[in-house]
């Protein structure tokens, strides 16, 4: 079968998993049947991609991760300096368009691209501290700070819409009269020039956004901006030839969809900060890993993959033979541990080691 590594690769298969992937011509004949044989299809190809992670040894998940971080580093190395030099750029340009018209859509379009070299500058500094973090001082690594500058940056274009919505309000109980706004062409012509460029940064972060969280915060910016300018070039048109009402209630809205934007990345990051389980995918492929590691293992007693920042600590408690000497427990142990560190996204793994399964649940505390 293609793309299942074979067994000279150093597969083991002791649960016979290979017998349970789906041939390819059963795949096709299922597609070109009902709708409903197609999704049992799609069902089955996810189970063959997952019994081809599961059967493929973790020194090849581990070369794989290592490969696609190199070759993705320069992509990421772009996308970072190319929308930092963009946005710098950009926000001037909307800072001239807002200034000039005075219209809150497009106020509420440029706080966020005023805003953006600075996020872009957060996520460098906390990048750069991540790699850099003393092990004696951080004993954990550093991926985390990367995780707190997103949550950091929420919170502050969370806080900055606000203000904007405020002025919109107070932009209502003021106005009198129905004359629509001034129509500004020029200042029209700049948002929509930065909406172009925001649309090619969006789709170049969009195609790499799995290469770094970096990337994927950038990607999520990108998406903001283009709805952000889009509608405000809108709402901007719309209160100089319809109703003046249109422009603030625009930048209202652009507001309050920002905010809801960044209310749920804060959500997501802190859930990754506060130790989120990982995916069931992953938490299979690690239980498996650890139970087919060595003729050693009886049992595995307890796995647990959670969150700590963007990557994963790894709990696992193993089962061997009470009479092992103790200098063999702790090589199989340690090796195992390092086994589950090579593997892509894993930060840290413990491995606890007991000689049965009736006892009380371990490193718990007691409420």
């Amino acid at each position: 079968m293609s793309g299942v590594v074979g067994r000279e690769a150093g597969e083991r298969d002791p649960l016979l998993l290979r017998e349970r992937i789906v041939p390819d011509d059963q795949l096709a004949l299922l597609r070109s049947r009902t709708r409903a044989d197609s999704k049992i299809a799609k069902f089955y190809e996810a189970q063959n991609g997952h019994i081809d992670r599961l059967l493929k040894p973790i020194h090849v998940h581990s070369a794989e991760g290592a490969e696609a971080a190199d070759s993705m580093a320069l992509k990421v190395k772009i996308a970072v300096n190319v929308s930092f030099a963009a946005n710098i750029i950009l926000a001037g340009v909307q800072l001239y368009a807002a200034i000039s018209s005075m219209s809150i859509a497009l106020f509420a379009s440029c706080v966020d691209a005023v805003f953006d070299p600075f996020a872009n500058l957060l996520l460098w500094v906390a990048h750069r501290a991540s790699t850099r973090a003393n092990h004696e001082k951080w004993p954990m690594g550093g991926s985390r700070f990367e995780t707190i500058g997103n949550i950091v940056y929420s919170f502050i274009m969370m806080a900055v819409n606000l203000i904007l919505i405020v002025e919109a309000i107070k932009q209502f109980a003021t106005h009198s009269g129905d004359e629509t706004k001034e129509f500004h062409l020029v200042p029209l012509i700049c948002v929509c020039i930065a909406w172009g460029v925001k649309f090619l940064l969006f789709l170049y972060c969009f195609a790499i956004r799995s290469a770094s969280s970096q990337v994927q915060v950038l990607w999520e910016d990108h998406r903001n901006d283009l709805f952000a300018n889009g509608f405000a070039i809108l709402a901007n048109a719309g209160g100089a030839k319809l109703a003046w009402w249109i422009d603030p209630m625009g930048g209202s809205v652009i507001a309050l969809a920002i905010i809801g934007v960044w209310c749920r990345t804060a959500y997501e990051q802190f859930t990754f900060l506060a130790g989120i389980t990982a995916q069931p995918d992953y938490v299979s492929l690690v239980t498996y890993k650890a139970m087919t590691f060595s003729d050693d293992i009886k049992m595995v007693d307890t796995v647990r993959v959670y969150h700590s920042g963007p990557n994963f600590v790894v709990e696992v408690d193993i089962v061997l033979d009470p009479h092992m000497p103790l200098w063999r427990a702790h090589d199989i142990s340690q090796d195992l541990q390092d086994q589950i560190e090579a593997l892509p996204d894993v930060d840290r793994c413990f491995v606890h080691v007991d000689h049965e399964v009736t006892h009380a649940p371990e490193h718990r505390k007691k409420q």
